[in-house]
């Protein structure tokens, strides 16, 4: 099935690349990407999903404000996730609200937590795939060295220099990103080509995530998330959820969903013993089953 690209302007100003496959007019799936991706990541399962046998579903993957062709606003403030927030909803009501299920990963996550604690009536169902939910994100970060320790990463991403580090020697540490921990055989030439295409022209807008969130490790002139109070109700999600975890994750440990319940009623949590944070290219055929059976439950 062919993939459908667009740029959708939205109403406050913004304009989103997207990806989808299948008819306008079916229920809507709706897939977010996280750092250093972009909306392509998600082709084979918005292929997938369009087919007729696998429910037939309209597919649409935005590439996210900062990202490929979508807009890049050069204020950093501008990717506190209250915005990106902004543009998935107003995308949402465009394409059909409520959506059937917004389906998210890593940063894509935490925008999609966000979103289904803030405005739950625009989607069904709520799939998050290795993002942690900012409650059990926050009490780690402040309370877990192990946690602290393998989310230091972040306090490079947020240097003035990381543009430069990360381009040097043909993106060597934006491609450990992916290789660091395995072999990532999924990993094609091809598919690193379409990162680099991505990476030469979008690279600041994803680390600006990181410049404008305060979760992450504190340092001696940054109190991070050690200076984050989060209300309860900011925390609550009420719709179905299904959280499927890689725990061979080494950036974001598997504390991460202790205690997910606590703050998501409504909970379907699946972990994967023999899977990374790259679970989505290193098993599609699992994420497809598992997401297939959570959309008929």
């Amino acid at each position: 099935m062919q993939i459908e690209t667009w740029q959708q302007a939205l109403p406050h100003g913004i304009t989103l690349a997207c990806r989808a496959a299948g008819q306008r007019g079916r229920p809507v799936l709706m897939f977010l990407h996280g750092f250093p991706e972009a909306a392509f990541a998600w082709d084979e399962l918005l292929e997938h999903f369009a087919q007729e046998a696998h429910g037939g579903y309209r597919c649409i993957a935005p590439n996210l404000r900062g990202y490929e062709a979508s807009s890049q606003p050069a204020e950093v403030a501008a990717y506190r996730v209250k915005f990106p927030v902004q543009d998935i909803a107003a995308l949402a009501h465009i394409e059909g609200a409520p959506l059937a299920c917004l389906v998210a990963h890593d940063w894509g996550g935490g925008i999609a937590w966000n979103l289904a604690n803030q405005q739950p009536q625009l989607l069904e169902r709520l799939a998050i795939i290795n993002s942690p939910h900012p409650g059990t994100f926050l009490r780690a970060l402040q309370d877990s060295a192990a946690q602290q320790e393998a989310s230091a990463y972040m306090n490079f991403l947020v240097r003035p220099d990381a543009e430069a580090l990360l381009r040097a020697d043909d993106y060597r540490r934006l491609f450990g990103f992916f290789t660091h921990w395995g072999p990532a055989g999924w990993l094609t030439d091809a598919l690193k080509a379409r990162y680099r295409e991505v990476w030469d022209r979008s690279l600041t807008g994803g680390l600006n995530y990181y410049r404008a969130s305060p979760l992450r490790p504190a340092r001696a002139d940054d109190a991070g998330a050690a200076g984050v109070s989060l209300p309860r109700e900011m925390l609550t999600v009420d719709v179905p959820t299904l959280v499927l975890w890689g725990m061979q994750d080494m950036a974001l440990l598997p504390q991460l969903v202790d205690g997910l319940e606590e703050y998501v009623p409504r909970l379907t949590l699946e972990k994967v013993p023999d899977a990374s944070h790259w679970i989505v290219h290193e098993q599609p055929k699992r994420v497809a089953e598992r997401l297939a059976a959570f959309l008929r439950q």
